[in-house]
């Protein structure tokens, strides 16, 4: 072989672990649905997944690019949650709202410039009325300017592999730059659905916001579905002239979480027809199971050499998978685990479980330590001497 086929050779041998590599690593996104589904709602793109799994249980065009006007905002209200999570910041905070803040256009609270707000009623009419306003006063707050908190949202995108995302503001406010997909609004909302804050405000139909000078403005949920639709658990929606109407929507039922995502529909009433279109197809015919969990780890123990004790265990997350009603999941749970540990920290990684579906290992759970174990010294190996 010569020397430049030899280079073509190992080119095209290089590309082909590559791609390999990416087929094996993306996350799990198998179509589980047949082609019955149908709605006739117009939209551009959309899609079903299952909130645990990640599963898709329907799509159209779901990977489209497309302006999400106001749905921007659930990257909004995700840093902000992490960041209180993380204590960087609180929801009593004391907000000072700016005059870049206060002329925002758009859906608003018509918040007063140079007045200071609590940060927890400037998160509530984000998520209720999707307000402008305080959308860019709470990134400000946080960031200390819109700009280096759209750095935040799109390291954040990147890390929760929204892979279609690119930000540009953190209201939605029409801009070319900005844009994402069907699919990472779910991956999105996913996350978002994690919070009992959100699930707090997101619950709130109508309420007054009061203002520092005493004058009010009121909110009304932008959500329908979060009144009308069984079992809805919060959701965004958004629309401008570019994007059409919009709507990312959770909801619950029988311990089963689905998502559905709606982007570029024709009007405000299709997209939540065509949302309650997914949600009804998903929960008439698909069911969740848990594959795995902590409970399949009760009465396992991993002993301490040279000591009369042993550590509890505990999985670092659950397994569940979505299949049709009715139809059986043949699986099997494969532990790794050492017999013995010579001493263990809380919190531990101590082995793994393998989650075998129709024989192939789709994925590898960490097992974690439940307890802290000094290792054994000479008067412990006595003791044990003596007691066996």
């Amino acid at each position: 072989m010569c020397k430049s086929k030899k280079s073509i050779y190992k080119i095209s041998l290089i590309i082909l672990c590559l791609s390999l590599s990416l087929i094996f690593f993306l996350p799990n996104r198998t179509i589980q649905a047949d082609a019955s589904f149908s709605t006739d709602a117009v939209y551009k793109s959309a899609v079903l997944i299952e909130k645990n799994s990640k599963q898709i249980l329907f799509e159209n065009a779901s990977d489209k690019k497309l302006p999400i006007a106001s749905v921007t905002k659930l990257m909004t209200i995700l840093i902000t949650l992490e960041k209180i999570e993380d204590s960087t910041i609180s929801l009593d905070d004391k907000v000072r709202v700016s005059a870049n803040a206060s002329g925002m256009g758009g859906s608003q609270i018509f918040l007063d410039a140079d007045s200071e707000y609590v940060l927890s009623e400037l998160l509530k009419s984000v998520i209720v009325a999707s307000a402008n306003d305080s959308s860019v006063a709470l990134a400000e707050h946080i960031a200390g300017s819109e700009a280096n908190f759209v750095r935040l949202m799109n390291e954040r995108a990147s890390e929760l592999n929204m892979t279609n995302t690119n930000y540009s503001n953190c209201t939605g406010l029409p801009s070319a730059e900005g844009y994402s997909t069907a699919y990472d609004q779910a991956l999105l909302l996913s996350k978002v659905l994690d919070y009992d804050v959100y699930h707090e405000f997101s619950s709130i139909w109508y309420e007054d916001f009061t203002h520092p000078s005493g004058r009010t403005t009121q909110m009304a949920n932008t959500n329908k579905l979060s009144r009308y639709y069984d079992g809805c658990i919060g959701g965004k929606t958004g629309s401008t002239n570019e994007a059409k109407y919009c709507l990312a929507v959770g909801a619950k039922r029988n311990d089963m979480t689905l998502i559905s995502v709606v982007l570029g529909a024709d009007s405000s009433k299709e997209r939540f027809k065509c949302a309650s279109d997914l949600l009804n197809y998903g929960f008439e015919n698909f069911e969740s199971k848990t594959l795995f969990s902590d409970l399949d780890l009760q009465g396992l123990e991993i002993k301490i050499k040279g000591m009369d004790r042993s550590t509890r265990l505990t999985a670092e997350r659950n397994y569940t998978i979505v299949n049709k009603i009715g139809e059986n999941v043949n699986y099997s749970l494969n532990y790794n685990l050492p017999s013995m540990l010579m001493s263990v920290k809380q919190n531990q990684v101590v082995g793994n479980v393998e989650i075998i579906v129709d024989g192939v290992v789709v994925d590898k759970i960490n097992i974690l330590a439940l307890d802290t174990h000094r290792k054994a010294n000479v008067w412990d190996y006595f003791k044990e001497i003596i007691n066996n």
